[in-house]
């Protein structure tokens, strides 16, 4: 994505500037967006990927950039073991008393009918940080967040899981008071909003609007039927009535939609006073309708009169492919770029830098390194890409329905039990991985291993034999639906398919809930290296890049 600071004429009275959605494409879920001092910040999930929550910020709701990361060390998360889509769920950032404030869930079991889960409060006074040390709130559900009352006091929101059989397991929204002096929850929990037909109650953020307490909440599930419910009261605790223009933002009635799961949204108020709404959203591809990307994150402008309920400024309930924001007298924007990719690093700095995730821990130098081998990223291979602890992978996430990642790797192993390559990753049961191995011969040469839903198989016949020594450059080309791995002659640029073309709807939310699991993340293109024989027998990354196919 093209970000960077506003520019152009200045605008005349109700001039407008045009903002594409996805305003952040790829998997960016949940947002929970807010205003300080006319800078806008969202926060949304990131799960089982290392650093948590990443936190975006524009100053004219047109160009995003990357801010932060709010969880950046061991003591505020500690992910190792952590299921599939685990970790760091539905982020809630907020500002009061001259800080920022961050409420996340951490999630270790979300399998069968238990949800194993913590949710956590940092601060911070600036959003670079640094976060403050978690102080630990509750555990009886996800999706918690903070409301900060005109007298002061504040509250926690969050769902309340229900695991007794034959119970709604969305049990309702509670509400309990927290205590910054004591810093912990204190009186007891109330449940003040038990949902809609529509079900699967989540997502709670609260607003104070013209004497109302509005509480909007995600319902209908993360898939088709997600949508965005607004319920007021009078007075706090309720009782909550649900808008009349129920639901407020969803696709399930509009399949020709280009967004789609449209919902788990949060509101802001802007200094001109305009209200909108960001949300979640994902772009179906080919005819299965899968999401490769995940769950992304748009914007849509509300008209909410005084005393009145918000609306879509853009009439309906389906969310807009774009949106025109008014731009105030005298100020200036350009034009919102719409989605590029361009992207390259040729790991020269002596970290990573925030386009790269690893999975469940940060890098160490025992297995990843920037600088044993200057202008490389060196990674010494571990577990298995099946592995919930110890994988030695660092990737970026995919942002186009039609790009190319390449790499440059100089990697020399002596058995088949050192793989080193280049993934296209959604979780430790669905990914393709072209790979540098060397046969029972010893002699080195190309394969792939492919995962869906647990099943693993080579789909080469036989593997490529390669140079014996010396780099090679790998490629992935995601073109839709198909993914495509080619070698790249690195001396004369020739191009060498390898493999049949593959299925990349594999790696998407949509297969592996087909399968039974749950999946809330998005692909990743990613370098990795595996290791069982413990040789230590480094892989050396010379670059990586990612660019959109026309």
């Amino acid at each position: 994505m093209t970000t960077g600071p506003a520019s152009g004429p200045s605008a005349a009275a109700g001039a407008t500037v045009r903002v594409d959605n996805p305003i952040l494409p790829g998997f960016h879920p949940d947002p929970s967006i807010v205003c300080v001092d006319g800078t806008y910040y969202i926060a949304t999930s990131t799960f089982e990927w290392w650093p948590g929550v990443c936190i975006h910020r524009s100053t004219d709701l047109v160009h995003w950039e990357h801010a932060a990361y709010a969880l950046d060390r061991r003591t505020q998360l500690g992910m190792r073991g952590n299921p599939d889509s685990g970790g760091v769920w539905a982020p809630c950032l907020s500002w009061a008393d001259g800080r920022f404030w961050l409420i996340y869930s951490d999630v270790k079991g979300l399998h069968g009918p238990f949800k194993d889960v913590t949710n956590y409060l940092v601060t911070a006074e600036r959003i670079e940080g640094p976060w403050s040390d978690p102080i630990r709130l509750n555990t009886s559900g996800f999706d918690p967040s903070l409301f900060h009352d005109a007298d002061g006091r504040k509250w926690l929101l969050n769902q309340v899981w229900d695991s007794r059989p034959g119970r709604n397991p969305f049990h309702g929204i509670a509400l309990q008071e927290y205590s910054v002096r004591e810093q912990r929850l204190i009186g007891e929990p109330a449940l003040i909003f038990r949902g809609t037909a529509l079900g699967v109650t989540e997502g709670p953020h609260l607003y104070r609007k013209d004497g109302y307490y509005y509480l909007v909440t995600a319902e209908g599930g993360t898939g088709w039927e997600h949508a965005v419910t607004v319920a007021r009261a009078r007075h706090l605790h309720g009782p909550y009535e649900v808008s009349p223009h129920h639901p407020l933002l969803t696709a399930s009635h509009a399949p020709e939609a280009r967004l789609q799961k449209a919902g788990h949204a949060s509101f802001v108020r802007s200094p001109d006073g305009n209200w909108y709404l960001a949300h979640l959203c994902a772009r179906p591809v080919g005819s299965h309708r899968r999401c490769i990307l995940g769950r992304e994150t748009a914007l849509q402008r509300l008209v909410w009169p005084e005393g009145e309920w918000p609306r879509l400024a853009t009439g309906g309930q389906t969310p807009a492919d774009a949106i025109e924001i008014p731009l105030p007298p005298g100020t200036s924007a350009a034009p919102s770029p719409g989605y590029r990719v361009r992207f390259r690093d040729d790991f020269d700095a002596p970290r990573l830098g925030p386009e790269w995730n690893t999975l469940r821990e940060p890098p160490a130098p025992e297995w990843l390194s920037l600088t044993e081998r200057p202008g490389h990223l060196r990674l010494r291979g571990r577990y298995s890409l099946h592995a919930a602890f110890d994988q030695s992978l660092a990737g970026v996430r995919a942002t186009h329905h039609r790009c190319r990642a390449a790499a440059a790797i100089d990697f020399s192993p002596r058995s088949w039990q050192q793989q080193a390559g280049l993934v296209f990753y959604y979780n430790t049961r669905h990914f393709h991985y072209l790979h540098v191995t060397a046969d029972d011969r010893g002699r080195r040469v190309l394969n792939i291993l492919c995962a869906d839903n647990g099943r693993f198989w080579h789909p080469m016949e036989h593997p490529v034999p390669v140079a014996a020594h010396g780099p090679l450059i790998l490629r992935a080309d995601l073109l839709g639906t198909d993914l495509q791995f080619i070698m790249v002659d690195p001396a004369g640029g020739a191009e060498t398919p390898i493999g049949p073309v593959l299925d990349a709807t594999l790696v998407s939310d949509d297969r592996v809930i087909e399968t039974g699991y749950w999946g809330f993340t998005g692909a990743y293109f990613a370098l990795c290296a595996q290791d069982t024989g413990n040789t230590g027998i480094p892989a050396d990354f010379d670059w990586f890049a990612c660019d959109a196919i026309p």
